[in-house]
């Protein structure tokens, strides 16, 4: 059976290299820097939940990809503001599918957490 948050994070850090490069072709290294390590951060987090040692280990791993979720949440919204992007497909697809991530990964969370 296909893993929807697996499928999506892996997605996600693909398009968020584009993105990074992106960003040091224009001489934004810092910020290409800081999107790059939270946007991947948050599948391998997903995927070391996959073999986690126990529920604390699993919620602990989501937890981790969730907060790196929420950093990325807010680079993006910088990079959006400062208009460092403009309509770069892949940055249109990031500013959407990260908030199904947030949301997909809080709910893994408490429903993980209910069931302790």
């Amino acid at each position: 059976m296909k893993n929807p948050i697996v499928d999506k994070s892996f997605i996600f850090a693909e398009k968020i290299l584009n993105i990074y490069f992106f960003l040091r072709e224009n001489n934004h290294y810092r910020l290409a820097d800081q999107i790059v390590g939270s946007g991947t951060y948050i599948g391998a987090n997903v995927e070391e939940a996959q073999a986690a040692q126990s529920k604390n280990d699993f919620i602990s791993k989501i937890s981790i990809a969730s907060k790196e979720a929420r950093e990325t949440a807010y680079w993006i919204k910088l990079l959006d503001r400062k208009e460092l992007i403009g309509d770069h497909p892949d940055f249109i697809f990031l500013q959407s599918e990260i908030l199904e991530i947030n949301k997909m990964l809080t709910s893994i969370l408490i429903s993980s957490k209910k069931y302790r």
